[in-house]
């Protein structure tokens, strides 16, 4: 058995998964149950569309409902207002970096379940969130991309 921690996670995007996992269990799921049941009640289930179509979408919440219980069973839920060192980059670190020619992006590093580039929010082990683990203000890091080499300095670093 592996004693390897989990993936981290902030409370919030625990309560998200958990959310979506309960709205599944107690909303979707009887929905389509009864849709099905109503269905197998009609007859010949081989051209019957809508008893068809309920099992194939019951099939995908099942599968959706096991994976969100093993996310849940195996993530670490690590709270960024509870970082002792402020100063350095770390899980739930808003960065503002800026690259060789003065563009500034402001950063989030959250868990890869949360992560939405288009709001700044970038996965833990994204190759850029990987690079600033543990970047102090000031320091210059390379991130390697598809595209190429770009080095990102760090501006600033806030915990909220």
């Amino acid at each position: 058995m592996s004693t390897k921690p989990g993936p981290p996670i902030t409370p919030q995007g625990y309560a998200a998964l958990k959310a979506r996992y309960d709205h599944l269990l107690t909303t979707e799921r009887p929905a389509i149950v009864e849709i099905v049941s109503w269905a197998a009640g009609n007859g010949d289930r081989s051209e019957n569309g809508d008893y068809l179509y309920g099992r194939k979408k019951m099939r995908e919440i099942d599968r959706e409902l096991a994976y969100l219980a093993r996310r849940m069973k195996v993530v670490r839920v690590i709270d960024p207002d509870a970082q002792v060192d402020r100063g350095r980059v770390f899980f739930g670190a808003t960065v503002e970096i800026a690259d060789e020619d003065d563009n500034r992006q402001l950063v989030t590093l959250v868990g890869d379940d949360e992560q939405d580039a288009g709001k700044g929010r970038i996965g833990w082990n994204s190759p850029l969130a990987r690079a600033l683990r543990g970047a102090a203000v000031g320091d210059l890091r390379l991130v390697t991309l598809p595209s190429g080499a770009k080095e990102w300095e760090v501006l600033a670093i806030a915990y909220a």
